[in-house]
């Protein structure tokens, strides 16, 4: 199973203060809006998400579709084919079933720790 792009998304108490400390790490704002409350930031290939008062958890997220750069792949493991892969494994899913027969969607999973991990597809 393919799960495309990886990041982490951070569930950050001050936006500026991670997006301070990242830049010191080597990272530069790559997406997203300080307004609307979440940056990511890239450094190479590794992504992280910051996300102030969006979620409560860190949360490792999965973009099918996507490289690292956010950029559409020609060929990818459709969100509902991974999906379908989870449930015949009998991994249970916070989603059902995905609304839209194609395009985007997401759903989630828990590791046996309690880590959320996202798939969410936007292409």
């Amino acid at each position: 199973m393919k799960l495309g792009a990886f990041s982490i998304s951070l569930a950050v108490k001050d936006l500026q203060a991670s997006k301070a400390f990242y830049e010191q790490l080597g990272f530069s704002v790559f997406a997203g809006q300080a307004a609307h409350h979440y940056l990511i930031m890239k450094n190479g290939q590794t992504l992280i998400g910051l996300f102030e008062g969006m979620f409560e958890q860190n949360i490792l997220t999965f973009n099918p579709g996507w490289d690292q750069d956010a950029s559409p792949l020609k060929q990818f493991e459709d969100v509902r084919e991974i999906h379908g892969h989870l449930q015949k494994a009998r991994i249970p899913t916070q989603q059902e079933k995905l609304e839209n027969p194609q395009g985007p969607g997401s759903f989630a999973i828990q590791d046996p720790d309690g880590n959320t991990i996202l798939i969410d597809q936007h292409v």
